[in-house]
């Protein structure tokens, strides 16, 4: 009997869980729901906020957030070019940072957490998009508390993850589907990091490294600048700011 109503009352969150994120998504258009479910995470779970990046060459490209403080520690983790949604990508399971206070979530990940936490966050769950095939990117979640997920609240976030995942690879994309004139729905969504990719090919001409030497060469700048490698890759498209050969 136990066992019924615990599938009974799995059932029940998971009929809550889909009402709320059908409602959040409801009229939306196609490049506006990633930041929608960001939302409905929010919603959703005890978080305070949520972020959602693609894989690109070894640097997360943020799509959207639920707020600047999400964004912001979304730009930490690429910046540093660590944290719990690297781990998370490259072992295609969720990884859960529930302390960056105390114990081996701050072994583990020692500058990110000390960051994380000035901005005001002390726990990270970061969950990935795809299959068991491939990892297309992570669901990022912040709170600004430590403490685990209940089983029942991972389980949500999952769901909220497996939607995410349908947007991020199933929606139209315009020409696919033989509407030329459609809008191919990640346009816009990702304008900003064409900045860093710009970037790294003009560190590249300029110090003759490879991709992956200019992408260390740009976060080594930032974070010894305590900015974002979206910040400093502007400066260098802008031409305020040039690598120079040691």
């Amino acid at each position: 009997m136990s066992g019924r109503e615990s599938g009974r009352e799995r059932e029940r969150d998971r009929v809550r869980a889909s009402d709320v994120i059908a409602e959040g998504v409801r009229g939306a258009e196609p490049r506006e729901i990633p930041k929608r479910l960001c939302v409905v995470a929010v919603k959703l779970l005890p978080v305070t906020g949520a972020s959602v990046s693609l894989r690109n060459n070894g640097m997360p490209v943020q799509l959207s957030s639920s707020s600047d403080q999400a964004s912001y520690l979304a730009e930490i983790q690429a910046t540093l070019g660590d944290g719990p949604c690297f781990h998370a990508a490259r072992m295609g399971a969720p990884v859960l940072a529930s302390d960056l206070t105390d114990g081996p979530d701050v072994l583990r990940w020692p500058v990110f957490a000390q960051q994380a936490t000035a901005a005001g966050v002390q726990a990270v769950y970061s969950l990935p998009l795809g299959n068991d095939a491939v990892c297309v990117g992570t669901l990022d979640l912040y709170r600004d508390t430590p403490g685990a997920l209940a089983d029942r609240e991972l389980r949500t976030a999952q769901l909220v993850a497996g939607v995410m995942t349908i947007a991020l690879i199933a929606l139209p994309r315009g020409e696919e589907n033989g509407r030329d004139g459609d809008e191919p729905w990640l346009s816009g969504l990702a304008t900003d990091h064409d900045e860093v990719y710009q970037a790294i090919g003009m560190i590249m001409a300029q110090l003759g490294v490879s991709g992956d030497e200019a992408l260390a060469r740009l976060r080594a700048r930032a974070f010894a600048q305590n900015r974002t490698a979206l910040e400093v890759a502007r400066d260098v498209v802008s031409h305020r700011k040039r690598f120079d050969r040691d």
